[in-house]
């Protein structure tokens, strides 16, 4: 399998990590990224938010490198993905008011989560466990970006969404129920506004606590960073570690987790570095 791939700006930087484990999974699974080539920032959230046209045109550049590709395009970030899928929804309405002559469009734009959660991805992946994640109590948070506004992201459970859920219960972790699993982390304001960064940040680690979660994962680099660097600063709250989804399949399908994947977070992920130290080895089936 082929897919177009748009890392975006944050996993280029403050989420490199995130990047490397994309790649790692995806070379795993036998699927072919083949990096879009030249592609700029997506425009999210300076541009978008400062001018609608700038906010547009950087993503169009993208999705017209991507077009001489032909494949579907994985998205790894939220805020890269939702700026993608609007574009995508303006060049196919008119594609002349955004000097674009034709627009075949003949691919989807995928974001990372819903690609992992496919029968035939989720199957692979499970065949592939070699050490799983001993029913570790987790809280998937989806944040808002990849699911809200659904008429442009089109999911179809932005409410109630289950793709990070089918992720991590097919490497031997247990999501829990819990509340604030859609809930806006405040990323775009973590620094304009820290006050209700922490605000918010606290009352999603709080509501991950009480559902009994020693853990968090997410498919956003923005929330990730922002949930784990706030908590510091948030009274009673402290030490929940937010993991990468792609982080946790590369660890289970590796069968380790590597002192330099530990050493990128902010909060210490003593949770899963118990669990391959002390480590239960997925039984093998019948020869």
């Amino acid at each position: 399998m082929k897919l177009s791939y748009y890392p975006g700006c944050s996993l280029e930087g403050t989420a490199l990590d995130y990047d490397r484990s994309v790649r790692d999974v995806c070379r795993a699974l036998d699927i072919d990224l083949l990096e879009i080539p030249d592609w700029n920032c997506c425009g999210a959230s300076s541009a978008h938010m400062t001018d609608h046209e700038i906010g547009m045109r950087l993503p169009i550049r993208n999705l017209l490198l991507a077009a001489e590709i032909g494949c579907d395009i994985l998205v790894p970030c939220a805020a890269c993905y939702q700026r993608l899928k609007a574009a995508d929804k303006a060049l196919r309405t008119d594609p002349g008011f955004w000097d674009v002559a034709r627009f075949s469009g003949d691919f989807q734009i995928v974001h990372i989560s819903s690609f992992l959660a496919r029968p035939e991805i989720l199957a692979a992946i499970e065949a592939r466990v070699i050490r799983n994640l001993a029913d570790l109590p987790i809280a998937c948070y989806y944040g808002c970006l990849s699911l809200r506004n659904p008429r442009i992201t089109d999911a179809p459970r932005w409410e109630m969404p289950t793709t990070l859920e089918s992720i991590v219960a097919a490497i031997g972790a247990r999501p829990v129920a819990w509340s604030h699993r859609t809930e806006c982390c405040s990323g775009s304001l973590t620094m304009a506004r820290p006050d209700i960064a922490e605000k918010l940040v606290g009352d999603i680690v709080r509501a991950a606590k009480r559902a009994g979660a020693t853990a968090m994962v997410t498919d956003c680099p923005m929330c990730q960073a922002n949930v784990e660097s706030r908590q510091p600063a948030v009274e009673g709250v402290g030490d929940m570690p937010v993991f990468f989804v792609t982080e946790l399949i590369e660890a289970a399908m590796s069968g380790t987790y590597p002192s330099k994947q530990q050493r990128a977070h902010l909060v210490p992920p003593g949770v899963l570095t118990g669990i391959f130290s002390a480590s239960t080895m997925k039984k093998e089936g019948p020869a």
